[in-house]
């Protein structure tokens, strides 16, 4: 774990002090916390938006949140190393991030654990999830405020429907998917069915036109931004990985605020994750209607089917071996 201990002490040292509050009421008054948030997304990005206008005002009060973008104070991958440093106060983290740290944090990357947007929250905010916060909290000192929705990755296809119409994982067999080169993602393509071929994703484009792959994984935007509609026919709408994102604090920091302070954080990161999973929600329902307008046929197939191989094959796989017993059927419930 990485996990400074000798400086969460002095930050706890100088909290008691008054020292990083002021050293008198007076001073406390006046100075605000400082909340800067590291994040590798965009100015433009929805959760950025988010963040920007919707935490940063409920938080004015007391606190000067400071947004940084684009991997420029902290490269992607180390905020969670800052955090626990106390180099630094907030991050937008990927449980993929939280999964170096903690293996048993890869259960919220696997395929069909998060079954759409409501779901991610109930599971976030479920007894379940006690346990990974506070291992997260206690060990590396990164308090998990609240989920944001990034989005539901589909699979996408050079063949029509008439060609090729996907129902069941069985109907993906032989089907060459482009997926990302990690071990983790050709797993998911294997579950889901088809032959999945890794290759970087600027390549995609050409592959798709030229047919060295039949098809390629991504949500909606990605689809748009990357123009595949030219060189595709299908999308099916697998939903396979419902996507997320956790806002991430600096536990010392949280824990030295006052109780009122805590709690117009927690209201004000609960608000700001509700407004961008809104925001993502409508474009992706905006992007349906134009990806049709544009010949493109979309469709759902039989998810059960899906979430049930992909499921079953996880559970067989080294990736289950660190996930707490009992806990996917606990986050299965919850959907139903």
């Amino acid at each position: 774990m990485i996990v400074n201990f000798t400086r969460r002490t002095a930050l706890k040292a100088f909290v008691a002090a008054g020292v990083l509050a002021g050293a008198t009421a007076g001073a406390w008054a006046a100075d605000k916390v400082q909340l800067r948030l590291a994040t590798s997304g965009s100015e433009t990005d929805q959760r950025s938006v988010a963040m920007r206008d919707v935490f940063g005002p409920m938080v004015a009060e007391f606190a000067d949140y400071s947004p940084s973008y684009n991997g420029t104070i902290f490269a992607q991958g180390t905020e969670l190393d800052a955090i626990s440093r106390g180099n630094l106060e907030m991050s937008i983290a990927s449980a993929q991030e939280l999964a170096q740290f903690f293996p048993e944090f890869s259960i919220f990357t696997a395929g069909y654990v998060h079954q759409d947007a409501d779901h991610q929250v109930a599971v976030f905010n479920a007894p379940l999830m006690d346990a990974f916060k506070k291992k997260a909290e206690e060990e590396l000192g990164v308090k998990l405020l609240s989920v944001m929705y990034l989005g539901r990755r589909q699979v996408n296809l050079r063949q029509s429907k008439d060609e090729l119409e996907v129902k069941t994982p069985a109907d993906l067999a032989g089907v060459n998917l482009r997926m990302p080169g990690t071990d983790a993602w050709q797993f998911l393509g294997k579950a889901l069915g088809a032959s999945p071929t890794p290759m970087a994703f600027a390549e995609v484009y050409t592959a798709l036109s030229s047919g060295a792959v039949d098809g390629q994984d991504n949500p909606l935007p990605t689809v748009v931004d990357a123009k595949f509609y030219e060189v595709t026919n299908q999308i099916i709408l697998t939903s396979h990985l419902v996507d997320l994102n956790y806002i991430a604090m600096n536990a010392e920091v949280f824990n030295a605020l006052t109780p009122e302070q805590q709690a117009t954080v927690q209201a004000a990161a609960d608000a700001a994750a509700e407004a961008g999973r809104m925001t993502q929600l409508q474009k992706e329902q905006e992007l349906v209607a134009f990806l049709e307008e544009q010949g493109m046929e979309i469709y759902e197939p039989d998810q059960e089917a899906f979430r049930n191989q992909v499921q079953s094959m996880y559970l067989e796989s080294e990736f289950a071996a660190t996930w707490p017993e009992g806990v996917l059927e606990q986050i299965n419930a919850l959907g139903k």
